[in-house]
């Protein structure tokens, strides 16, 4: 069977696992396991957008791109969003037999450095008329700026770091909250779910790990009664570790990346450190399980994503499509590239067409209602708790 033969196939059974699964996908509450309600993720909406639409459209020589992460060292975090996007654009194009619309795939590894040349060479394709990206924080301030002077709009489903909507871009919108929404939150879960009176802050030094580090200990206040600092790459962790053994918190937030996370969780454990471990969103992953081994039971994760529990429709397409199940930012992924198919579906075939249906936006989609202030940031900001329980990431209820 050939490649595009396989693919329509794919495609066309998810098609009919969304038929029979959307009302129970509506109508279903769920806990992932927990009993006590307060987990309870969202269902779908009746009204969420379909990257599908009514198979009506007519376009031609219009691509969208995926910018960002694919090979790096947090990768699984990028490749959770491709996917999602990916997802939405082979359900529209089977939809859809009159607007093909091609989704173009360019790597930045999440580096500041390489982003600006990759970003460049994204802007130089003029067919590219709206970017699913970037999807970090340090690659997004390094290159957000490139994005704006080219006119290409840009939605990225996970970059958080609150400055970057202060900037002045027009081009630059966020799908989900920020930091400034996730800090709270998380200083709140700390506090209030995991009664912590003594929380030591760590931080990696990315832009990301820096900028949370700060709004979790704002909101902390004086409970924030230790900090400590390590760098992207870093392996040996000891002499934080014995900071914080000596400290004896009742629990650590890690603001950072999970290729780091992974094996501190686990030197933690090894030196015996009990309390209780809180990731991020850039965390939040399955690779964090692999590298923190025994470290990773104790943890918990806070997220502006919202736990894809009740979207079966969503997940059962994502596993045949895409061989594997979805991830962090996979179903806001999803969400942000329906956006920009439905920009193409209406007929809009350059950037500043595209830029101003973005900023006019008004819709459900699967994970929250999208609607952007002038500075691309939205109204409706979740943030949700998730743990690890047998070995897996299980949805924990949400905080804000």
């Amino acid at each position: 069977m050939s490649g595009a033969r396989l693919t329509r196939v794919l495609v066309l059974a998810a098609a009919a696992t969304l038929a029979l699964g959307a009302c129970a996908a509506r109508d279903e509450g769920g806990t992932s396991g927990d009993t006590t309600g307060s987990a309870a993720a969202p269902s779908q909406a009746a009204d969420a957008a379909n990257p599908r639409g009514d198979g009506k459209a007519v376009c031609s020589g219009v691509s969208i791109a995926y910018a960002g992460t694919i090979n790096g060292a947090s990768a699984a975090l990028g490749q959770n969003i491709l996917r999602g996007a990916d997802l939405a654009v082979k359900q529209h194009n089977e939809a859809n037999p009159n607007c093909q619309v091609t989704l173009k795939q360019f790597d930045t590894e999440g580096k500041p450095d390489k982003a600006p040349g990759i970003v460049t060479q994204v802007i130089n394709e003029a067919d590219i008329i709206g970017v699913v990206g970037l999807p970090f924080s340090g690659e997004s301030k390094a290159a957000g700026n490139l994005f704006n002077q080219a006119g290409l709009v840009t939605i990225s489903p996970s970059a958080t770091n609150p400055a970057l909507a202060e900037n002045g871009w027009k081009t630059f919108f966020r799908g989900m909250g920020n930091d400034s929404v996730q800090g709270p939150a998380a200083a709140k879960f700390l506090t209030e779910t995991l009664k912590a009176n003594k929380v030591c802050v760590v931080e990696d030094d990315s832009e990301y790990g820096i900028g949370l580090a700060n709004a979790v200990k704002q909101a902390l206040g004086a409970k924030a009664s230790c900090t400590d600092k390590v760098k992207t790459g870093q392996t040996d962790f000891s002499a934080v570790v014995n900071k914080i053994s000596t400290e004896n918190p009742d629990a650590i937030f890690y603001s950072g990346y999970y290729p780091e996370a992974g094996p501190f969780a686990q030197q933690l454990n090894d030196k015996g450190v009990t309390a209780k471990f809180v990731g991020p969103d850039g965390v939040k992953d399955n690779e964090f399980l692999k590298g923190a081994g025994g470290g990773a039971t104790n943890a918990y994760f806070t997220c502006p994503c919202v736990p894809e529990d009740n979207f079966r429709d969503f997940t059962a397409a994502f596993k045949q499509v895409e061989g594997a199940d979805p991830g962090t930012y996979s179903p806001e992924g999803y969400d942000v590239t329906t956006i920009l198919l439905k920009g193409i579906d209406s007929g809009i075939k350059d950037r500043a067409g595209m830029l101003n249906f973005v900023k006019n936006y008004d819709g459900q989609g699967l994970t929250k209602k999208f609607k952007w202030n002038d500075k691309g940031e939205l109204s409706d900001t979740p943030v949700w708790s998730y743990r690890v329980e047998n070995g897996r990431i299980v949805n924990n209820g949400q905080i804000s």
